[in-house]
């Protein structure tokens, strides 16, 4: 799964598009708007042609709070920006005028010649019609306008945070005042326009812009989930209305939907574990559980129903692969929707087949013979029969050391061939037996299932395992855990994942 450490693609493409372009960011506050804004200057924008402007707070308020920004290009930008502007409203106006007014005038002329001789383009003069509209000054607008004069013909980026500062601060209709820069800026003087709304909806302003992007912040479970909604960006196809981001750090991220990348044919290396643990294969679930899975626990992952299938194995997956790769033996009952030849190509990729065909074995209620070695054809077979090749796959499995092995079940499979009571009271005995034992025990729950609360009493762990925006997400009930995004680690690759914490 590859992480955006920066915008969506959607709004990338939306800036990047020939001409101007005005956008909203609007949300409550502490959703991020502030921090996508000052992203979008660093990555998109060109250092000499973008101005952040800000009424809410001083330049160094801004590097307390975002320490990235004290970068000598970023300060730059932020300084000959929000400092300036912040000058021309609370002092030194007139010399600031003074001084700006003799430039303008020989940029002014130099430009009027350009016009009478140059061919149709790109405009070299920043058009000032609504300006010169406005029934009240707002003092350093104009010094704003005379800024991005100097820029043009090139594209300049303006980040106003916030409009609210500065209508509420001039006593200024905001509609006059959006509609003023729209025209004279984005439609007639080639500025893309970035504007913080403190609303969380604006729709009566919404209209005058190009893009609509929406922050939001809720809460599940009491975790911070922070999603960012393109609602509407002019001319650019939007493929995904919605993305899950995170602001760790004073950072911006936001991420795709999942993918598993094979093209490096990674092969498994085994995650070590302390002594008495089982390592699940990925080392920030491990943390979570102070070292992996305890010998002898019963495990349960729990999986929302908006989850692919693709989305739920990316955790499962190192846990198979580790089993497998320190040759320890793993019986499965498969969840509904798993088809075991799916499942060993899966897997073969990253192990080698013959080890797979050793160490793994999945129960076959609808089979009664087979030739695959993985198999364990049951239907048909009574209680002793049951009985007899059940212990024998163990001992398989076990090898000469006695080994624990991994035991996993789909408990929507178990509850569907066996009935819900009946399934209980196998659940309940399969749960002893591996507590008193070295094995590791591992139930996967979907929903609709009767077994639900039976099995969140008996579980050691429980995990839960949800998409939203199409990125995979985890948190821990036991133990109790924040809400982290599921993501391809980029330093090992495929399989291997990461958890990224939702700030």
């Amino acid at each position: 799964m590859k992480v955006i450490k920066s915008v969506p693609p959607e709004i990338k493409e939306f800036l990047e598009k020939g001409g101007g372009s005005s956008v909203f960011f609007e949300g409550a506050s502490g959703t991020g708007k502030t921090t996508i804004a000052l992203q979008i200057i660093e990555e998109l924008a060109d250092p000499d042609k973008s101005f952040y402007l800000s009424t809410r707070v001083s330049d160094e308020a801004l590097y307390k709070q975002f320490p990235w920004l004290e970068e000598k290009e970023m300060r730059s930008r932020i300084t000959d920006a929000s400092k300036v502007f912040l000058e021309t409203l609370y002092g030194d106006e007139e010399e600031g005028k003074e001084a700006v007014g003799e430039d303008k005038k020989k940029i002014e002329g130099a430009k009027e010649f350009l016009d009478t001789i140059r061919e149709e383009g790109p405009p070299e003069k920043v058009d000032r019609t609504r300006l010169n509209q406005l029934d009240k000054s707002i003092p350093g607008l104009e010094r704003i306008y005379d800024r991005i004069d100097n820029v043009l013909p090139e594209r300049s980026t303006l980040v106003i945070d916030s409009i609210e500062g500065i209508t509420h601060k001039y006593d200024i209709d905001m509609e006059t005042f959006v509609m003023t820069i729209q025209k004279d800026l984005v439609e007639n003087s080639n500025t893309n326009l970035i504007m913080v709304l403190e609303k969380e909806e604006a729709p009566d302003l919404e209209y005058l812009g190009d893009g609509v992007v929406q922050m939001n912040r809720y809460q599940l479970e009491g975790r911070n989930v922070r999603t960012i909604k393109l609602k509407k960006l002019r001319a650019v196809k939007i493929k995904q209305p919605s993305y899950l981001m995170s602001l760790e750090g004073g950072r911006f991220k936001c991420f795709e939907p999942y993918e598993l990348d094979i093209s490096g044919g990674h092969e498994w290396k085994p995650v070590e574990s302390p002594k008495g643990k089982y390592s699940t294969g990925t080392e920030d679930i491990d943390d979570l559980l102070g070292g992996g899975f305890d010998a002898g626990s019963y495990n349960i992952f729990e999986v929302k129903e908006n989850v692919s299938n693709e989305e739920f194995f990316s955790v499962i997956r190192p846990i198979f692969l580790n089993f497998l790769a320190q040759k320890r033996g793993v019986i499965t009952v498969l969840s509904g929707g798993t088809h075991p030849e799916n499942l060993k190509e899966d897997l073969t990729r990253f192990v080698p087949e013959s080890l797979f065909n050793e160490k793994f074995r999945i129960v076959d209620y609808f089979s009664s013979r087979t030739n695959k070695p993985y198999k364990m054809a049951l239907a048909g077979k009574n209680q002793s029969q049951y009985r007899e090749i059940y212990n024998e796959t163990m001992k398989e499995l076990r090898g000469n050391k006695d080994q624990g092995i991994l035991d996993y079940t789909g408990l929507d499979t178990m509850e569907y061939m066996q009935g819900g009571e009946v399934a209980v009271k196998q659940l309940l005995s399969g749960v002893a037996n591996t507590k008193n034992s070295d094995d590791l025990g591992l139930g996967i729950v979907k929903p609709g299932l009767n077994l639900s609360q039976e099995i969140k009493n008996m579980a050691d762990n429980y995990f839960v395992i949800l998409s939203i925006s199409k990125t995979p997400c985890l948190y821990g009930v036991k133990p109790k855990t924040g809400l982290y995004a599921i993501v391809t680690d980029e330093e090992k690759g495929s399989p291997y994942i990461r958890l990224d914490p939702i700030v």
